[in-house]
């Protein structure tokens, strides 16, 4: 006999993507490049060379995709906005750019679909890098000039706002490691950026209120994080629980305890001492006031998770083939640690992973979302962004995804557990709707739920798409 066990009423199912992995036309209707455009030219910087310049034609498809979604009875679409595309070379605003943005988003309303608005899923005008970007803070009231600029003509028909997706990567895999666009390898430079995006965050729901954005109007206004549940590789030993608490103040509370506490950790100072960009250390570009503006409250927060970290400090007695990561093909250009002073690795646990080399544990996320709860008080939780990479094959027309579809299954239930546990859960967007530029992956892994032939641009719903969408409608998930 099979139950179902259900969601909270009025509980959000969606699907996500990002700008730069799925438009293409990337100088189309006057878009300037941004830093993934210039960072796919670097020699290595990508897997087989790949780039987003003409990606999934979702500038020239987006009705057709629009409609896709529909199909698949989506109640919402979790979408970025292009900087680049509406103020080219961060700069004055672009007309022509902007309506792209107004026919997406009256497309999704006609089909019933609730637009979730993005403004910086890491395609920084590559003019402002130039100019110092995120480590530069007059980035942070640049991105402010470019959200107003969206929220002038989108915010009588958008509610949800999201300043940043994933800071994290921007800031500490574009800063520290090298290993994402702009490419840059300069220590505590990620922590100087985190704070600058932080700043602009501030900026914008500051100003986001004061234009009437409050729930009481139906506007709401967050972040989106990828928080990780950083465990020590072995608990009794005690270098490996002191990496596990720097992982967890790099990549968790940097950004956590500024935007919930109004502070930045202790620890996160004395774990860079004697570290310096510009000459000076990263606390000198914290101004005062900073940290109110920062955290002012919030409608929501976003949280993408795909897998836990254990982290194992340096030297331990491993492999390098039993580290995690080992058995894919990553791109060759050399990277640093993206936590600045490094010293610590990801070993094997024995758990299954996915094929992106990713160990699954969706007992995690429910632990993750307990502690967003209870230390941090977190508004209502939307997951943003959960998913599988898989080797899909296609067999007569057809993706029999089944990795994928349990994965997505376990975590759902995983989300439910928190909601027992009391934790306000209000929705969930599969990463992602359909394959895509998987950044430095390029287009060598797929995580969507509808395929697509990158040579045709045909699109497939997986098997994963239509087991999805009977969940999404059923709002609940059957148990045996």
């Amino acid at each position: 006999m099979t139950t179902i066990r259900p969601f909270p009423a009025d509980f959000l199912w969606g699907a996500a993507a990002a700008a730069y992995q799925i438009e293409g036309a990337v100088a189309a209707d006057g878009r300037t490049p941004s830093i993934w455009d210039t960072f796919t030219r670097v020699p290595g910087a990508i897997l087989h060379g790949d780039t987003g310049d003409v990606a999934c034609e979702h500038y020239d498809r987006m009705p057709q995709d629009v409609a896709l979604m529909k199909a698949l009875d989506l109640g919402s679409y979790r979408f970025s906005v292009a900087w680049p595309r509406v103020c080219p070379d961060g700069g004055a605003v672009n007309r022509a750019g902007l309506d792209f943005y107004s026919r997406l988003t009256d497309e999704l309303l006609a089909a019933g679909i609730t637009p979730w608005l993005t403004l910086y899923h890491w395609d920084l005008p590559q003019a402002l890098e130039d100019d110092g970007g995120w480590t530069n803070r007059d980035t942070a009231h640049r991105f402010l000039d470019y959200a107003m600029a969206v929220h002038d003509v989108l915010g009588d028909r958008v509610d949800s706002w999201t300043t940043h997706n994933e800071p994290w990567c921007s800031a500490f895999m574009g800063y520290t490691s090298g290993g994402h666009a702009p490419g840059r390898r300069e220590g505590v430079a990620g922590v100087v950026a985190a704070h600058h995006l932080l700043v602009g965050h501030g900026l914008f729901v500051d100003e986001f209120r004061r234009r009437g954005g409050t729930p009481d109007n139906g506007k709401a206004v967050g972040i989106t994080l990828n928080p990780t549940v950083a465990d020590p590789f072995d608990p009794t030993r005690d270098d490996d629980v002191d990496a596990a608490r720097r992982l967890d103040g790099f990549h968790n509370r940097v950004f956590l305890d500024p935007l919930f506490l109004g502070k930045y950790a202790d620890d996160l100072s004395r774990d860079t001492a004697g570290m310096l960009f510009g000459g000076r250390p990263w606390e000198d570009f914290v101004q005062d006031g900073d940290l109110e503006l920062i955290s002012a409250p919030t409608d929501f927060l976003g949280v993408n998770y795909y897998h836990p970290d254990l982290p194992a400090a340096l030297p331990c007695d491993v492999e390098p083939d039993e580290l995690l990561g080992s058995r894919i093909q990553h791109s060759p250009r050399p990277r640093e640690s993206p936590y600045p002073g490094g010293g610590f690795v990801f070993p094997r646990t024995g758990r299954p992973t996915t094929d992106r080399d990713w160990e699954i544990d969706p007992d995690a996320l429910t632990r993750l979302l307990v502690r967003l709860a209870g230390t941090y008080d977190a508004p209502p939780i939307y997951i943003t962004e959960n998913g599988a990479m898989a080797d899909d094959v296609v067999v007569d027309g057809a993706i029999h995804d089944t990795g994928r579809q349990q994965f997505i299954e376990q975590h759902l239930h995983a989300v439910l557990d928190a909601v027992d546990a009391g934790v306000d859960v209000r929705g969930y967007f599969v990463w992602s709707l359909m394959d895509n530029f998987e950044w430095s992956y390029g287009f060598a892994h797929r995580f969507g739920i509808v395929h697509v032939d990158y040579a045709t641009q045909v699109r497939t719903p997986k098997d994963s798409a239509r087991w999805f969408s009977e969940v999404a409608v059923a709002n609940g998930l059957p148990v045996a």
